[in-house]
């Protein structure tokens, strides 16, 4: 998955997007004390990464 593509995903789930820093993108939810953080957005991410992503944002059960 592209990182663009994970940003959007995060932003459909009420993610918020916090600051840019670099090429790094960092979300916050407003029910998670988390800070999320994306890299290069027109990269593929890779899959552990986006496990981890994914989970930290709630949108993967295990």
């Amino acid at each position: 998955m592209k990182s663009s593509e994970l940003n959007k995903r995060l932003e459909s789930h009420g993610g918020v997007l916090q600051r840019i820093k670099g090429s790094h993108h960092q979300f916050k939810h407003p029910n998670s004390p988390l800070v999320i953080t994306v890299p290069h957005p027109n990269k593929d991410v890779k899959l552990e990464t986006l496990r981890q992503i994914m989970k930290d944002a709630g949108l993967l059960n295990s």
